[in-house]
């Protein structure tokens, strides 16, 4: 059994917890990192030692790979901690805000020679996989439009702290949320070109009311649609056309598939847990050598969408992939 250390105990470090400790035979957290004393409490609870520095973690000898739950200013540098020790690194999403601080982590694994893991979980929901099966044998033929949603009340659930600094999570929804459906985008329908994004206020933080909405050109020539609303309550879908005809994941479980000239078929998929499922495909990974669900290039796509997402809402018009406008670049 691979033997792991947490390091942030947070809301979401502690989700990862709960998700497989004392339940999965294939990973087991022995080492909490915190600097929070109430986090003392959550290292009991889970049998971890706990440490207030991540170098303790990286230098105790019995983790074998290091899973971080931290502010994302801190990814690029905890990473490269990490995988210079010669560990494997799981690095909760978005592993950075910039896409040239995602590609430095990617190629700083990648000379160390370990994994590198990241937490977009919503792509194992049952639905998405099965949609994910039905594009790739090309069921509804070439993708030619995607649409998707997901808002899960994170204005209402998450406040305080550095999820409501805009240097932290800039992009209003996109950073809790919307990177999701970034995510299923690229899955789906390959890297996307250009984005047009918008966000739209009502309500300031605290418990802010917005909404982000988003079109995207794909390298392919597909087109997209995608929003999130940081206070409404959760819906997950994800809509792809294509020549051949069409298919939707809503919610965790449900696919409907129609094609040209038949009637459309629904069908609901036994239940899983997405984190779970994630995380022991990285264990499956790190111990056996077996693909992690989620490329490098898929990560640094996902990023780069992101990254663009938040200079378009800044500025106000389209942003290509890569491109860094001026007002952005100087926040």
């Amino acid at each position: 059994m691979l033997k792991a250390a947490m390091v942030g105990l947070g809301r979401w470090g502690q989700t990862i917890l709960n998700s497989v400790q004392g339940t999965s035979d294939s990973i087991r957290f022995v080492h909490g990192v915190s600097k929070e004393p109430e986090h003392a409490a959550v290292a009991e609870k889970h049998g971890l030692r706990l440490s207030s520095d991540i170098e303790a973690a990286i230098a105790d000898p019995e983790v074998e790979v290091v899973f971080i739950a931290t502010p994302h200013s801190l990814h690029l540098q905890q990473v490269t901690a990490v995988a210079k020790a010669g560990k494997p690194v799981w690095c909760e999403k978005p592993l950075s805000l910039t896409r040239a601080e995602a590609a430095q982590a990617i190629e700083v694994c990648k000379q160390a020679g370990v994994p590198l893991g990241t937490g977009t979980n919503k792509r194992c929901f049952a639905s998405m996989r099965e949609l994910r099966r039905i594009v790739e044998a090309g069921t509804i033929g070439e993708v030619l439009h995607i649409e998707g949603h997901y808002s899960n009340e994170h204005s209402t659930r998450v406040r305080g702290g550095w999820r409501d600094d805009p240097n932290e999570s800039p992009g209003a929804g996109m950073t809790g949320a919307g990177l999701h459906v970034l995510d299923a985008f690229v899955t789906l329908a390959g890297p996307i070109r250009q984005v047009d994004a918008r966000m739209f206020s009502r309500k300031p933080g605290p418990d802010p009311r917005d909404v982000v909405a988003v079109l995207t050109d794909f390298e392919s020539g597909a087109t997209g649609l995608m929003a999130t609303v940081r206070a409404a309550p959760m819906v997950w879908r994800i809509h792809v056309f294509g020549t051949k005809g069409w298919a939707e994941a809503r919610g965790e479980d449900t696919v409907t598939v129609a094609e040209i000239g038949k009637e459309p078929e629904t069908t609901t998929y036994p239940h899983v847990d997405p984190l779970r499922t994630l995380i022991e495909s990285f264990a499956s990974t790190v111990s056996k050598g077996t693909p992690f669900l989620i490329t490098p290039q898929q990560i640094l796509d996902m990023v780069s969408s992101f990254e663009a997402v938040c200079a378009s809402i800044e500025v106000g018009r389209p942003v290509l992939i890569g491109e860094t406008p001026r007002k952005f670049a100087l926040g």
